[in-house]
């Protein structure tokens, strides 16, 4: 797997795990800092790469590449306009990604040129729900933060951090715009990345700031109890500061195996003090 590590600018490669922790290999450093990951074909990878008001859109082909060799990406998506902070991002068709800009408020679409290499790019999406708030109990949190396309339902669903929404908007198939107003699916979680289980209908959400991973369904109506945090309640010690999360790759591991990057508990630490950043298996 690949992992950005946003304050050292960095592009980090994890061997595959088979029971004993792993020594991860440095791929690249960024001139900015390092954001979501997306892969729009088979090891070819399009990283957010951002500082606020700057952001680029970066192409690893990593089809021929080993670990240790160096590599120098393709600068694909130069945003010079009024960008905010580049965040989370997914691919919602082949050569289409949409980005999360969590300062600004609002989702870009990057539709790619055929070879990959060029994009156009506009607004896809600007929504009061997804605004930040500077001005919050923990500094800069910030607004649409995770993002993921739920391809059997056509469904976006991002969450917001500063309001502790989590939220889905409907996905036209022909056109990939944004069909109607994005409606409410849960509330009360400080939510970071997520992974979802369109099969059960599930959606399992980091909340960075409160170490947990929730458990939401799909469907608003069904979120009406109280909140479900299925990690982290009491405090885990091996998981502080959960911030990205995705399924593995082995074809069993959909809805089953996750993947989780924590920071140490940077923007929340513990009375003691941050610890040491991991990257964590979790069986469901």
């Amino acid at each position: 797997m690949l992992v950005t590590v946003l304050f050292h600018r960095q592009l980090w490669y994890i061997p595959p795990f088979r029971g004993e922790p792993v020594e991860p290999v440095l791929v690249y450093t960024f001139e900015l800092m390092g954001m979501g990951i997306v892969e729009a074909e088979p090891d070819v990878f399009y990283v957010s790469t951002g500082v606020v008001s700057r952001g680029c859109l970066l192409r690893f082909d990593l089809r021929n590449w080993s670990p240790g060799q160096s590599i120098e990406p393709e600068v694909v998506v130069d945003f010079s306009r009024s960008v905010g902070m580049l965040n989370g991002s997914c691919l919602i068709a082949p050569k289409v990604i949409l980005l999360a800009d969590c300062f600004a408020g609002l989702i870009w679409r990057v539709d790619l040129s055929t070879d990959g290499k060029t994009a156009t790019v506009h607004e896809w999406l600007q929504h009061e729900s997804m605004a930040h708030d500077p001005n919050g109990p923990m500094p800069d949190q910030p607004g649409v933060n995770g993002i993921r396309y739920a391809s059997k339902s056509n469904y976006l669903y991002y969450t917001s951090t500063a309001k502790k929404l989590f939220m889905r908007v409907r996905v036209d198939p022909g056109s990939l715009n944004p069909e109607g107003l994005p409606e409410l699916v849960g509330s009360g979680m400080m939510g970071d990345d997520f992974c979802i289980d369109e099969d059960r209908g599930l959606a399992y959400i980091t909340t960075h700031r409160e170490n947990t991973i929730d458990c939401l369904s799909l469907t608003p109506s069904e979120n009406e109890g109280p909140r479900q945090s299925v990690v982290g309640v009491p405090i885990l010690e091996l998981m502080v500061g959960p911030s990205a999360v995705a399924w593995g790759r082995d074809t069993k591991d959909y809805g089953r195996v996750a993947y989780v990057t924590t920071d140490g508990g940077i923007k929340a630490p513990m009375p003691d003090g941050v610890r040491q950043a991991k990257v964590l298996r979790v069986e469901f």
